[in-house]
């Protein structure tokens, strides 16, 4: 299953010192990518996280996403939507 995993920042947190961290986050988003659960990841012009992963369940994702440094630390978060094939053409055409 597809899921779109959106980063959202907790308020009021500090970034200060986090050096450390952040080379932790990356490494760990790198070993999601080479487990092929983490699909694409991109920032938005905000600078926030957008990953698409690829895992059983929602649950799952949630599970990998909580693991990460910065959500562990409570730095960010992230919203998690189901990504489900379009099925709308079926609704608007008719097929023989």
């Amino acid at each position: 299953m597809k899921i779109l995993a959106i980063e959202k920042e907790v308020e009021g947190v500090s970034w200060d010192n986090t050096d450390d961290l952040l080379a932790q986050e990356a490494q760990h988003v790198f070993q999601l990518y080479l487990s092929d659960k983490l699909r694409e990841i991109y920032f938005t012009e905000d600078k926030n996280a957008v990953l698409i992963l690829e895992t059983e369940n929602k649950t799952t994702a949630k599970k990998l996403l909580n693991a990460l440094p910065l959500v562990k630390f409570g730095k960010i978060r992230f919203e998690l939507m189901e990504l489900r094939p379009y099925t709308g053409y079926e609704r608007i055409m008719k097929f023989s």
